[in-house]
């Protein structure tokens, strides 16, 4: 079997990237894990996202186990330059199999227009500008920027044709072939 797919989607908060990550993920199927940095440092470290953390080396290990456990990683999340780019650089450098770096450009008003459509999230627009960076690219070669004239269907369609996740069957096929696997979880 191939080496597994890596693909960071990574952008400002409310631009869109966890609901294309978590749709990409659900397109694909069995065998493509979903690593959400919010879950990761805000849920099960409870640490916040500042110089120092242990977040960055944590969430590139999480990665790296689900990829030589053989899953495509989809690793989604703000991942500010100038703290993952280290972390991030040097996981992209030792992956041995096809990799994608995505980057949501989105302006201000657009990302506090689509912030507004998640309901109460207890963030404010003084939160969301504190957090916001302009066009915060990695750098990498092939970094694919994605923005707000593209729509949901439209970046989750992108990024399964580029990273070749869409012409791929499932890694890991139901062994039950039961229901709920037929829905692709």
């Amino acid at each position: 079997m191939s080496a597994p797919t890596l693909v960071v989607i990574r952008g400002n908060s409310g631009s869109g990237k966890t609901t294309t990550a978590r749709e990409v993920r659900s397109r694909y199927g069995r065998g493509c894990a979903l690593v959400e940095q919010d879950q990761l440092r805000r849920i099960l470290l409870r640490e916040h996202d500042e110089p120092g953390g242990v977040a960055p080396a944590f969430i590139v290990a999480t990665v790296r186990t689900a990829l030589d456990l053989g899953y495509h990683v989809v690793l989604e999340g703000i991942l500010h330059r100038a703290r993952y780019e280290a972390a991030l650089g040097e996981l992209l450098a030792a992956h041995p199999g096809p990799r994608l770096v995505c980057y949501f450009d989105i302006s201000f008003e657009e990302t506090m227009r689509r912030h507004g459509m998640r309901g109460d999230s207890g963030f404010t627009t003084a939160d969301m500008r504190s957090w916001y960076v302009e066009r915060d690219l990695l750098g990498v070669p092939d970094e694919l920027v994605l923005d707000e004239r593209s729509s949901l269907p439209a970046n989750v369609a992108t990024i399964m044709r580029v990273s070749g996740l869409g012409g791929q069957a499932p890694r890991t096929p139901c062994p039950t072939r039961c229901p709920r696997c037929a829905e692709k979880l």
